[in-house]
């Protein structure tokens, strides 16, 4: 699955234990569920605390004092470290991608998953005002188109890959619509069969101790057939 292809790209170690090399910062992950929206995956803009200055501190006593800035999350976490890193592919994950509402979640980055033959977006969008600002202080210097180092333009770069995961047997809550799917290429991950001696490495799974789970699926199974025919 996803992390076999991490460890292939030497993003991470072990697809097992789904570690980050250490010193690999290109990696950006996130786990979408019910509550997920387009604030917590792009970011928005909010209060947070930033250390006052000498004078300020001499004056209020306070080491630290309010203020409101925009706080990016993981896609501009992601956007911004390709942008600067042109020569690194940047890899975005999202795990359970179908437990949250996606034409929420994505807004109008829906239109920036269609991509050209360079991998490049092929509609810009335009980002409200304080992501774009963001985006402009982030870029700035660098040898990009003016709009997209600007911040008035979106568009994902070559270089920036959004995979995700989901459970196809998951009754989720947000049904992904036809429109969002084919803007993926989408690749099925079966389950690990058991081998003929009954033993199988990556799936051996043991109940209560001594009952296997391929027996207690098969024995699961004729229940249901019997009683739904």
């Amino acid at each position: 699955g996803v992390k076999a292809d991490l460890k292939q790209y030497g993003i991470i170690e072990d697809p097992k234990e789904g570690e980050q090399k250490a010193g690999c910062d290109r990696l950006f992950r996130t786990t979408f569920h019910p509550d997920t929206d387009y604030a917590s995956f792009v970011g928005c803009y909010k209060p947070t605390m930033k250390p006052t200055t000498n004078e300020q501190k001499t004056i209020t006593g306070k080491k630290e004092e309010i203020v409101y800035e925009f706080v990016p999350q993981v896609f501009t976490d992601a956007y911004v470290y390709a942008y600067n890193n042109p020569d690194k592919d940047t890899y975005l994950v999202i795990e359970e991608i179908n437990r949250g509402n996606c034409a929420q979640i994505f807004g109008d980055l829906f239109q920036l998953l269609d991509r050209d033959g360079n991998n490049e977006s092929k509609y810009p969008i335009d980002p409200d005002t304080d992501f774009g600002k963001f985006i402009a202080e982030k870029l700035e210097g660098f040898n990009l188109p003016e709009l997209i180092k600007q911040g008035k333009k979106l568009k994902l770069p070559a270089n920036l890959y959004i995979w995700a995961t989901m459970n196809t047997s998951d009754q989720s809550l947000f049904p992904i619509d036809s429109a969002f799917k084919r803007r993926w290429d989408w690749r099925y991950i079966k389950i690990a069969q058991p081998k003929k001696d009954g033993t199988d490495e990556k799936f051996n799974w043991k109940i209560e101790g001594d009952i296997d789970w391929w027996q207690f699926v098969k024995k699961i199974n004729d229940i249901i057939l019997r009683m739904t025919n």
